[in-house]
């Protein structure tokens, strides 16, 4: 390649000059192709919830099954908080505290105990026992997605609710899909060990059109309930154990913020929890 003198005689090839501003374009290439693939995560998830609010787009929330095919761990206590009393704090008292060695202003005239953190609660065991039972059953962790166990105040919820891509039962059908009704029975055995009374409720979603004027959503959701009931009964549970079977319609969406989702649409087993007849904190 000819070389030739730059304009101002300082002796650079043009060509050289041409060759520094690639090399200085390609440099901030790699550059910014380090910078991309090193990411902050923190810093990303603010930049995509900033982006969402200034469209306006609304975040669609989906509830995963709790049950893992490896498992999940059990928690012998459920860790709380419980407030305990205490004396009110003041700089004098007429009570002698031998064990504080503070004087004056300093001294502490209070006790404070230590906060019970860790309380057995058996009911949570309970919980974590049936997920972990539940983990075990081909028939029902093939559909992880689509059972949910909560432990709330009123007991345990096995809820079999539909998910976007699967459906529990088949469009305005009281009948489960075979899958479904696998995993119905499969829990028949675990709740007749179980010793509280059971609760069964169909829910269905809102906005869904039924070809029939004569069977909407109450029909559809009592129908469900059911013959859940049915299933569990034929493969072992007691119908003793059975306390109440009722259909709700769309008056309870999972979801009250979109009672359109398809999870709205599903059937809920409570096993009741059943309070004891003496406060535990009772004493004689």
């Amino acid at each position: 390649m000819a070389r030739k003198k730059a304009a101002d005689g300082g002796g650079i090839p043009e060509w050289l000059v041409t060759f520094a501003d690639l090399m200085s374009i390609l440099v901030c290439f790699f550059v910014l192709i380090i910078s991309f693939s090193i990411q902050d995560q923190e810093k990303l998830q603010v930049v995509a919830g900033s982006m969402r609010d200034a469209f306006g787009v609304l975040q669609v929330q989906k509830k995963s099954g709790v049950i893992e095919k490896d498992g999940n761990p059990e928690r012998e206590y459920l860790k709380q908080v419980a407030a305990e009393e205490t004396q009110s704090e003041t700089e004098y008292s007429t009570i002698s505290h031998d064990n504080f060695s503070k004087q004056g202003q300093e001294a502490n005239t209070y006790d404070i105990e230590a906060n019970k953190i860790e309380t057995p609660d058996q009911f949570s065991l309970a919980s974590a026992s049936l997920k972990q039972a539940f983990s075990q059953m081909p028939e029902i962790t093939q559909l992880s997605d689509n059972i949910i166990v909560q432990n709330t105040e009123e007991g345990i919820h096995i809820i079999i609710a539909d998910q976007q891509g699967r459906s529990m039962f088949p469009e305005n059908s009281k009948y489960p899909f075979e899958t479904t009704r696998k995993a119905i029975a499969a829990m028949a055995p675990l709740l007749e060990k179980m010793p509280n009374q059971i609760r069964i409720s169909g829910h269905t979603a809102a906005g869904i059109i039924y070809s029939n004027p004569r069977y909407g959503r109450w029909e559809l959701s009592s129908d469900r309930a059911n013959v859940v009931r049915s299933i569990l009964e034929e493969f072992g549970l007691s119908s003793d154990r059975i306390f109440s079977v009722v259909g709700k319609g769309d008056a309870e969406p999972f979801f009250p913020n979109d009672p359109y989702l398809a999870s709205n649409q599903r059937v809920s087993i409570l096993l009741v929890t059943e309070k004891p007849p003496v406060p535990v904190e009772l004493k004689p």
